[in-house]
Formats: C-alpha cells, structure tokens, sequence
C-alpha cells in the first residue's frame, strides 16, 4: 500500500514546501566550477576582489594574460590564488585559457632546453612570457618575451603552470 499526501492536508503542504524548496536550492546552486589548475586574465585589465561580490572590495587591478590558480567557483565568481599567494575572487567572465606564466625569479630564456644552454635574455622576476610550446622537454617551456625574445625556461623559474 502507497501513502500518498491528500491535497490541502497539513502532510501534502509540507511535501509541496520540500518539493519548491529543493527546485529553489537547486536554481541557486553554484555554476559548475570551471577546470582546475591555471587560467589567464581574457580582459584588458581585471578588477579582483575580497569577496564574490561587485559590492566586496576592490583589491587589485591585473592586466591581460596575468596567469591566476582556480581554486573555486561560486556563480559567476570565480576564487583564484596570484602568484604572491594572495586568494581573490574575479568575474568569470573576466578568465579565458592560460597561456602566460610570469618569472618566479631571476629567469634565464635560453636557446636550448639545457641549463647549459646559451642564455638569450634573463627576465626580473614578475615579468609575463607567452607559452610557445608546454610540450618542449620535460621540465622546460618555449615562450616568448614582449620583445620578441623567444627561447626555453626551466618550468621551475616560472609561476602559472
């Protein structure tokens, strides 16, 4: 034998306010959270936030292709972690694929994948450079400098990837 509620009866209520009250929650729930790992600024400047919220506030402004670690997502916010470790939060729609990394350190682009490579170009510490090739060998990337520069850095002279 199935019970089931009569209409109008205190038990069909409650399971119409459970029932409405789950389609509620489940519309407000947070947007698929976008892939893991690294993602670029898409925009010509970025504002990040303290909180996922126009009205949180304003901590930072970064430029296009300034690389951020995803680490959440709430709606249309999305939390990331900067290159200093600060955690923030910036418009997802603000984020498109990651192709930069900015030097971690002093940064040595050479012309080889070698670390007795012929140096091209040392970059200071904060610079961004353009990901050629991730697939270069293990450990190194191709990338390029503003300036045309083009060459390999060790992966562990970089942050972004």
């Amino acid at each position: 034998m199935q019970l089931r509620p009569r209409p109008g009866s205190a038990l069909g209520r409650a399971a119409l306010v459970v029932g409405l009250g789950l389609a509620a929650a489940s519309a407000q729930a947070p947007a698929q959270a976008p892939e893991a790992g690294y993602r670029e600024v898409a925009v010509p400047a970025a504002i990040l936030y303290d909180g996922p919220s126009d009205h949180a506030g304003k901590l930072f402004i970064v430029v296009r292709g300034t690389p951020l670690e995803v680490l959440s997502a709430l709606n249309q916010w999305v939390k990331v972690r900067d290159m200093s470790g600060d955690v923030l939060w910036i418009r997802r729609a603000d984020l498109g694929e990651s192709r930069h990394v900015v030097a971690s350190t002093l940064a040595a682009i050479r012309r080889t994948a070698q670390p007795n490579g012929e140096l091209v170009v040392q970059v200071e510490r904060g610079v961004l450079l353009e990901v050629l090739e991730a697939s270069a060998p293990a450990g190194w990337l191709r990338v390029r400098h503003r300036d045309g520069a083009t060459g390999f850095v060790s992966a562990g002279e970089v942050w972004g990837r």
